[in-house]
């Protein structure tokens, strides 16, 4: 009887143990999302050329080839151009086919 009893007490704590351990991670989705976020801080994301890879530690301020990979860089859409600098392409009053 006595050991019943110890068994029972060892699965009590272990499934305690369990419950408290799996809901331990708070933030869920929010925690994976805040990292992704922060994984696209890097120059690799916010240069104005890019790779189209993404490979860590590439990015310019000027048109080239990525140092890891080797392929060209392009020009970063997702820079924030506040500063309403021209585009090399074109003059900043033709902005027919795309939005600023």
């Amino acid at each position: 009887m006595r050991k019943n009893l110890f068994v029972f007490m060892a699965g009590l704590l272990l499934a305690t143990t369990l419950t408290i351990t799996a809901c331990g991670n708070e933030g869920g989705d929010n925690a994976t999302e805040e990292t992704e976020a922060a994984a696209e801080q890097g120059p690799e994301y916010t240069s104005a050329y890019v790779c189209p890879m993404h490979c860590e530690g590439s990015g310019s301020d000027e048109p080239g080839k990525c140092p890891v990979c080797g392929m060209d860089y392009v020009a970063n859409e997702d820079l924030d151009d506040a500063g309403g600098s021209e585009h090399p392409e074109h003059p900043s009053d033709d902005h027919s086919g795309h939005n600023h």
